[in-house]
């Protein structure tokens, strides 16, 4: 059996999409989660296996982290696709700033440093870790300036863990635009979303599947960001 994929957040969305894609394959699957959700028992009763963690508290991610030392000591790859999307004004400047920062910047960072080693055991030729980054990283944001800050600083990362990690551990960030919209989004905002990219749609959970799939079984990209984002910057 191939070495178990670590990804953060399967709650919901990408995460819990590509659990569940990963699953169906027969790769065993570690997954992270801040809060409980219904998926979560589906995903266990495949075979997941599934710890609770607020990233943007250091014990807690102390705690996973020791946990996964002592109870998987080789991954096949790790992906960072938790997240969080305070806009600004949300809670008090610094408070927001802090858990952008906590949870797209200092998580990544220190699970990084921390599973280095059990990924280069389980690297078969190579081990993969990808950064699920954002389209604002390049464009910002102007009511969400911290959370592009941080998306833009594990943007940054990506460059700097694949010169570290290379060759045993390849290194790459997926950018996402518009994946799929929220029940809740008003009409007004989707037709306005749209707008903005040439490829009018929403890109879905499989196109970053497919991404992952991609930078995966690659042998020869590393420090590379994916867009996909609809041909937003050409619009």
């Amino acid at each position: 059996m191939s070495a178990p994929v670590l990804i953060t957040g399967v709650g919901k969305r990408i995460g819990l999409h590509l659990a569940l894609r990963f699953l169906e394959q027969g790769v065993p699957v570690i997954g992270t989660f801040r809060r409980e959700r219904e998926a979560l028992s589906g995903l266990a009763a495949e075979g997941a296996n599934l710890y609770p963690c607020d990233f943007a508290q250091p014990e807690q991610l102390s705690s996973l982290i020791a946990t996964l030392r002592d109870e998987h000591p080789a991954l096949r790859a790790v992906i960072h696709n938790a997240s969080d999307w305070l806009p600004d004004g949300a809670e008090a400047d610094e408070a927001v700033l802090e858990r952008m920062m906590a949870v797209h910047v200092a998580a990544p960072y220190r699970l990084n440093r921390a599973l280095e080693a059990a990924l280069t055991r389980g690297a078969a030729p190579s081990a993969d870790i990808i950064h699920l980054t954002d389209y604002v990283a390049e464009s910002g944001s102007a009511k969400h300036i911290a959370y592009a800050a941080s998306k833009a600083a594990l943007a940054n990362m990506t460059l700097s863990f694949a010169r570290k990690l290379a060759p045993a551990i390849k290194v790459n960030a997926i950018a996402p635009a518009l994946i799929r919209f929220n029940p809740e989004d008003s009409a007004e905002y989707r037709a306005k979303a749209l707008d903005k990219a040439l490829l009018a749609k929403e890109g879905g959970e499989e196109e970053v599947w497919q991404a992952v799939q991609y930078l995966m079984q690659s042998g020869y990209v590393t420090g590379r960001t994916l867009h996909l984002d609809g041909g937003r910057p050409l619009r």
